[in-house]
């Protein structure tokens, strides 16, 4: 070779036989693998597998597709819940606005000075008037319970009795 000739090497192929004559060699992969060239050798070993594959990929499937679906849905229904709450405070500003305007003019100064600092004018005397407190129902029998029971159930009905 250092006479700078060229050689040239062949490789010999394997003979076809005749019954493989305008065949092509991807038809070998159609053929059958003989059972103990096999990798898998039993036929439950291959539906354990195609099981397990088929698990993989629904798992795949779900986490893939079924999560941000849900997830897509739930953001829906707080977007919804969320507008109703936005519209609910909005309402209220809308209040509260209108009460700062009313107490900016003269008449709501002189009203919130009345109800929050017991403002009264020249003039006027304030009166404060309660009502009676709420008496409790659930007392015991005998005396001086009744007594007060008698006094209760005449205020409830609001008739006073006459004196003869």
């Amino acid at each position: 070779m250092s006479d700078g000739t060229k050689q040239a090497t062949r490789v010999s192929r394997p003979e076809r036989a005749a019954s493989d004559a305008g065949r092509s060699r991807l038809g070998d992969s159609t053929r059958p693998i003989a059972r103990e060239r096999r990798i898998l050798t039993q036929r439950r070993s291959t539906v354990l597998m195609a099981l397990v594959a088929l698990g993989i990929a629904g798992a795949l499937a779900v986490a893939l597709f079924g999560i941000p679906v849900r997830t897509l849905f739930d953001q829906d229904a707080r977007i919804e819940q969320r507008s109703e709450q936005v519209a609910e405070l909005e309402s209220v500003v809308a209040d509260l606005r209108s009460e700062v305007d009313r107490l900016r003019t003269t008449d709501g100064i002189r009203e919130a000075a009345r109800e929050e600092l017991g403002y009264v004018e020249a003039g006027e005397i304030r009166e404060t008037v309660l009502d009676y407190p709420d008496l409790p129902t659930d007392l015991p029998d005998g005396w001086p319970y009744s007594v007060i029971s008698g006094i209760a159930d005449l205020r409830r009905s609001g008739s006073v009795p006459t004196a003869p």
